[in-house]
């Protein structure tokens, strides 16, 4: 490939060169020409090795953002994009709803509680949040999410 407007030449590179020259185009891609760069990535025949890029990208720009207010549209038009990819769909559901939570909007018991592995370890090692850490340390998923998130309450008590 030959950049965000060149032809595409797949063969000339295999999947970890454009793995990392995908990562280097999407942390240096202007905002207005994300979403192009976002579809024409989705496009790559390799479609894992391409939403291990995306997944990569959103991750580190939705912690960018978290608590911006330009989240919500970003993160609509990349749903927009990655819809029928349901790793990606729901990745993204997942950092609105630690979004909601960090900025005090509302949320649910159950979405906390079904959250997958990730969201949950994100939950406790991201939020601030009593009320989302004294659930994960009683009903989280994994011993690992209930016992850090025992942990960081202790800690919260402790500074308190």
């Amino acid at each position: 490939m030959n950049g965000i407007n060149g032809v595409d030449d797949l063969s000339a590179e295999d999947e970890h060169q454009r793995f990392a020259r995908y990562l280097h185009e999407l942390a240096v891609v202007r905002d207005k020409d994300e979403a192009d760069l976002v579809t024409r990535i989705l496009r790559d025949p390799d479609t894992t090795m391409a939403q291990s890029v995306i997944v990569r990208h959103l991750d580190r720009h939705a912690a960018q953002l978290l608590t911006d207010g330009g989240f919500t549209a970003w993160a609509r038009t990349m749903a927009e994009i990655s819809a029928e990819r349901e790793f990606l769909a729901r990745r993204l559901r997942e950092w609105t709803l630690l979004r909601s939570i960090t900025v005090g909007e509302p949320w649910g018991a159950e979405e906390i509680t079904t959250g997958s592995d990730w969201f949950q370890r994100k939950a406790v090692e991201t939020l601030p949040s009593p009320a989302v850490l004294t659930l994960l340390a009683e009903t989280g998923r994994t011993r690992r999410v209930r016992a850090d998130a025992s942990r960081r309450l202790r800690q919260r008590h402790h500074r308190d």
